[in-house]
């Protein structure tokens, strides 16, 4: 596992990743879940939690039952975990064309428990986590993001046509770009963290980094983009950011 910084990479100069990559994605997210069954009760040892909600966003396509085994660890945990609770991951079609069935999610979850949410979003969900805290802040208490492409080359990646093909919006840098400079800013005030790695075969992983500053923080570990979900390196980081007293966040 290891800390990084942003660099200063050229938003042209970033390209998706090696096909190689994206052809040993499902084979390499199996040997993730398998080592996940094998190293579990090590597990035991990763920091435990206040109690407080943490809300899961799965991935594009994909349902809350892909972050189940991630909310059975944060459980495990001591966290109140709570799954999305909005089908499969469509975009503007599962969360509202402007965010609020989510919104009333993160709404519904806060008065219910009565604390601050945080948000931990798998790929597409990291940006929708970070977009809701951003508008909501008084209800989040912190945003976690795994291998989500919220920066730089919106079409570093090998879903881009399929996302404008189900939902309708387009992905043009050349007209958007003001939306996607936007979309690079972390949530002003709260803290937030960018899990990524090197080896993602679906997203360039200079788009899943975060800009320094005293309240972002980059880690990367070693993992596959639909594999992010189940492996044991990115729960222990999960584990060691939520437990971080409310007041008290510093980068891992």
């Amino acid at each position: 596992m290891v800390v990084v910084d942003a660099a200063s990479v050229g938003v042209r100069d970033i390209r998706a990743p090696n096909i190689a990559l994206a052809l040993t994605e499902g084979g390499r997210a199996l040997t993730e879940f398998v080592t996940l069954q094998g190293v579990s009760p090590l597990l035991r040892f990763a920091p435990s939690g206040d109690g407080h909600p943490v809300m899961v966003l799965p991935g594009f396509l994909a349902g809350g039952g892909t972050t189940s085994p991630m909310r059975r660890f944060l459980k495990s945990k001591n966290y109140e975990p709570f799954c999305w609770g909005l089908g499969r991951n469509l975009g503007p079609l599962a969360i509202g064309p402007e965010g609020e069935l989510l919104a009333q999610k993160l709404e519904a979850t806060y008065r219910r428990m009565k604390r601050k949410v945080s948000l931990v979003g798998w790929s597409l969900g990291g940006i929708m986590a970070r977009e809701l805290a951003k508008k909501y802040p008084e209800m989040v208490r912190q945003v976690i993001t795994m291998g989500s492409p919220f920066a730089g080359n919106p079409r570093a990646n090998y879903v881009w046509r399929l996302y404008q093909s189900v939902t309708g919006q387009e992905i043009d840098p050349a007209t958007m770009q003001d939306v996607f400079d936007n979309l690079a800013e972390p949530p002003p005030g709260i803290p937030t963290t960018a899990i990524f790695s090197k080896g993602d075969g679906v997203v360039a992983w200079r788009n899943c980094i975060e800009k320094k500053s005293k309240l972002t923080d980059n880690i990367e570990v070693y993992a596959s983009h639909c594999g992010l979900g189940v492996n044991p390196t990115v729960f222990f980081a999960l584990a060691d950011r939520l437990a971080l007293p409310e007041r008290e966040w510093r980068p891992f």
